[in-house]
């Protein structure tokens, strides 16, 4: 007997890649890639044309940069004088293609500035992607700490309640296979979650864990909820309509959950 996971199968890696790429294009046309979710922002300041300043210009131009080429990495910014590193680094929602990564982290750059000026550290979510940076060791550390919570309003039925809870279960799967980006689907329910990518399996396990432990417990009765940890999220949301969009994201993450979460075993 053959166990092969979808990412060791060459015709299931293209057909795991073509179910992304199709995932993305669903995706952006909800429109809600670049919304807001939370800033946060140290109250320790920098001065104006200093070192750190230098070397958090040289941090923030490599994310855009890099962005380009993957939808995640980090960095350590020591170009100018002799102040300590500023680490960072960036990562887009793992469905993104990489022009759309690259535009959702170069659009939370200025937001970043303008939310966070002259701060020495600070971290921005968007819908689509997330950005760090800071002189503290974050990078490779476990945070599961709470960023940002929100509970949609009351679902309508017992059903939709079911449905949530069986979508955030497929999100807190154990298993290094399942990989740091997951989607859910049950019902019209759908979810979908994330660790940074700096974490281990193990910590990302961990975290993933506790953010649909707590997102089950605040937003149990809720038609949606989101809630983001230091270093993971997880989400879910109702897609009531019938419309052939709304049919047509159902399938393809019911295909891409299956693809991620199930081995296939050939006799």
């Amino acid at each position: 007997m053959e166990i092969i996971s979808p990412l060791s199968s060459p015709s299931l890696l293209l057909l795991y890649s073509l179910l992304l790429s199709a995932a993305a294009a669903a995706a952006a046309s909800s429109g809600d890639d670049s919304t807001l979710v939370y800033a946060a922002c140290s109250n320790l300041k920098y001065d104006p044309n200093s070192p750190y300043q230098s070397n958090l210009n040289s941090l923030l131009a490599s994310f855009a940069n890099a962005a380009a080429l993957s939808t995640y990495s980090n960095f350590s910014s020591s170009f100018a004088g002799s102040v300590a590193p500023i680490l960072g680094l960036y990562q887009c929602r793992s469905d993104l293609s990489l022009p759309d990564c690259a535009s959702c982290v170069r659009s939370a750059l200025p937001q970043l500035s303008a939310l966070c000026p002259s701060a020495t550290a600070a971290t921005l979510q968007l819908r689509a992607c997330f950005l760090r940076y800071g002189n503290d060791s974050f990078l490779g550390r476990p945070d599961n700490s709470l960023a940002f919570k929100r509970c949609g309003p009351a679902a309508t039925s017992d059903h939709t309640s079911t449905m949530s809870d069986m979508a955030l279960s497929s999100l807190a799967a154990p298993g290094e296979a399942v990989g740091p980006f997951r989607l859910g689907v049950a019902g019209h329910v759908r979810g979908a979650a994330q660790c940074v990518g700096d974490l281990s399996p193990e910590d990302c396990g961990t975290c993933l864990a506790d953010a649909v432990g707590q997102l089950r417990a605040d937003c149990d009765d809720a038609e949606s909820g989101d809630l983001y940890l230091g270093k993971c999220y997880a989400r879910f949301w109702s897609g009531e309509g019938d419309d052939s969009s709304s049919a047509h994201r159902r399938w393809l993450y019911r295909a891409l959950w299956l693809l991620s979460g199930v081995a296939v075993a050939n006799i």
